[in-house]
């Protein structure tokens, strides 16, 4: 990846972080931690390696995004925005009970979302009958499915691993969000799916572990998993929760609890700085 790519998605990552945690603000409601954990990831997706047009979201040869971790509209409303599907002002109305910008996604309502999620453990099932969908229609697009580590905890992943693998889906690829905290603790306090890559490829499924925050690492993932022909891809995203603001990172209070105002200035000026440092370099 050459400098200035990759200095360019790390600012569009940061700018998901502070349009993110603006709208939590606004809305004083959201999903903080597992939003900022995924901005590489949606950075990479959006504005690098998806075949998408904002102004015709509804193109029947567009890749497809499943955020099965439905909540972290945060940063994908952000991402959503930036690539132009909809207003960035619009941003400032998440949450609100005429918005369109609920705190989970809908597809019937937000442009550019290709899966109505939230109730976790779903994303996946709905991901494949895309990438069926695809094959039987004899289209090339891709279905990208991003899931949270404490979300696999559910048997309807591993249903859906199962059959995925089992029917040779290339062109369905899942991103494992890997930042170890759920809402109710770590992964290993709760009910720990590890190890995760071994679970995957005993589905048949071909896997490749990444440090998830940084944007090279991600699309160099994705390039090789496009590559893969006669069986699904396995991202596993070695993340961070809260990942950009020292006072959110690895705190698992942050998966949903809204700052109060001295914790948002030191948010904002933390992402200020970020910004202005990849702008200037």
């Amino acid at each position: 990846m050459q400098k200035e790519q990759k200095r360019e998605l790390e600012l569009i990552a940061a700018r998901i972080r502070k349009y993110g945690l603006q709208a939590v603000k606004d809305a004083n409601s959201g999903h903080i931690g597992g939003s900022f954990s995924i901005a590489e990831i949606l950075s990479v997706l959006y504005f690098d390696k998806m075949r998408i047009e904002p102004k015709d979201p509804r193109n029947p040869d567009r890749d497809r995004l499943v955020l099965s971790k439905g909540h972290c509209t945060p940063a994908a409303y952000a991402a959503l925005a930036m690539r132009g599907f909809f207003p960035l002002e619009d941003l400032s109305t998440f949450r609100k009970i005429d918005s369109y910008l609920s705190g989970h996604m809908e597809m019937n309502e937000v442009p550019g979302v290709d899966m109505s999620t939230g109730s976790l453990g779903q994303g996946l099932s709905a991901g494949i009958g895309m990438a069926l969908a695809a094959r039987v229609d004899k289209k090339d697009y891709r279905t990208y499915v991003i899931l949270g580590d404490g979300e696999i905890e559910e048997g309807q992943v591993w249903e859906a691993a199962m059959f995925a693998g089992n029917h040779g889906l290339d062109h369905l690829i899942a991103i494992v969000d890997y930042n170890k905290l759920q809402v109710d603790g770590s992964l290993e306090e709760v009910n720990s799916p590890c190890p995760i890559a071994d679970k995957f490829e005993a589905f048949k499924w071909e896997v490749l572990t990444i440090d998830g925050n940084d944007v090279e690492q991600v699309a160099d993932a994705l390039e090789r998993a496009m590559a893969v022909r006669g069986k699904p891809v396995a991202v596993i995203a070695d993340t961070v929760k809260g990942k950009g603001v020292s006072i959110f990172e690895g705190g698992v209070k942050w998966h949903g609890n809204r700052p109060n105002e001295e914790e948002y200035r030191t948010a904002f000026g933390e992402l200020d700085q970020r910004i202005r440092e990849l702008e200037e370099s």
